[in-house]
């Protein structure tokens, strides 16, 4: 939605009072930090760590919070949500929890770690990505949603300076050693991982059909679009796009720059900066990565990612 991601993320934990943010980078992190700045534009303030060498998802915590004395919330990088922390926070504190985890409802859960809780919302099992086989034997399709709040005393469990998973390592520990591990499931709020390009293009949908309130998404701008250029109402358009004559535009995002010649269709797409689609071209439930050329009379198909400076030759069919 022309937003950087991370803003999504932080502006959930402000909403929640929350505005000291460490951000624990591996790649491209001077990146992110030009992009965000010291966080004041937003009403936080940001710290930037960059792992020394990949630490997995326990080990870049321990890194992050090793001088914290309080309970910390965690957030995997790519979990879209507009979820209340509030109540996952108070939950945390009332229950006296050393660990407290979001959960999402899901049809499939093979992809994501089962979770299992009894009435009091104690963890009682925990099943990193179940296998097929597995799943027909568990009486619950709560999965962990990515979202953490963690006591100082979780470190321990964590060896300094080494690679380590919540996931696989982290939470089995807790409920081995029954230290009390909780679960909070997340009702009526929207959540997603965004990890794969096809969640991606589906987290743009439920932006552009209002399926996520609470959460900004200014990210229009001002375009030259011909007046004879069809743009329906639920599309976004970033700053400095121009649209052809008899172009059409069909809930769809543009990224800022990018240039529709004549007759050039877009529907259900996510098109970044810069890219250029040349005349009767039809992109349809499609992910167009920064500065591409796209030929004249191309057809891309639902499923297409391209990356960034790709170029389509005319009369291609991807």
């Amino acid at each position: 939605m022309n937003r950087p991601f991370l803003l999504y993320q932080i502006e959930v934990l402000r909403k929640a009072g929350i505005e000291d943010i460490i951000l624990s980078l591996s790649y491209q992190p001077d990146k992110i930090e030009q992009v965000l700045g010291d966080g004041s534009e937003f009403g936080v303030r940001l710290t930037f760590l960059t792992e020394p060498t990949p630490l997995g998802t326990a080990g870049a915590y321990r890194f992050a919070s090793e001088d914290l004395p309080e309970a910390t919330i965690v957030l995997n990088g790519d979990i879209l949500t507009n979820a209340d922390l509030t109540k996952l926070i108070e939950q945390h504190q009332t229950s006296g929890a050393e660990a407290t985890i979001a959960l999402a409802v899901t049809e499939n859960v093979t992809g994501y770690g089962l979770v299992e809780t009894d009435k009091s919302n104690r963890i009682t099992n925990f099943v990193e990505k179940p296998t097929t086989l597995d799943t027909p034997k568990k009486k619950t399709s709560t999965i962990n949603a990515g979202i953490y709040i963690l006591e100082p005393t979780v470190r321990d469990l964590i060896p300094n300076n080494e690679n380590r998973s919540f996931e696989y390592h982290i939470f089995p520990a807790l409920l081995e050693h029954n230290r009390k591990f909780c679960g909070y499931t997340l009702k009526n709020e929207y959540w997603r991982d965004v990890g794969t390009p096809e969640s991606y293009l589906a987290a743009h949908m439920d932006f552009l059909a209002d399926r996520i309130p609470g959460l900004s998404t200014d990210g229009s701008g001002d375009a030259d679009i011909a007046t004879t250029a069809n743009v329906n109402g639920t599309s976004v358009i970033g700053g400095g796009c121009v649209i052809k004559p008899n172009a059409h535009i069909v809930n769809s995002v543009l990224g800022p720059g990018v240039h529709v010649e004549e007759k050039a269709v877009i529907e259900n797409s996510v098109i970044w900066s810069h890219t250029r689609i040349s005349s009767f071209s039809e992109i349809r439930g499609a992910v167009i990565a920064r500065s591409c050329h796209i030929g004249r009379n191309v057809k891309i198909d639902e499923g297409t990612v391209l990356g960034d400076k790709a170029s389509i030759p005319d009369y291609s069919h991807l």
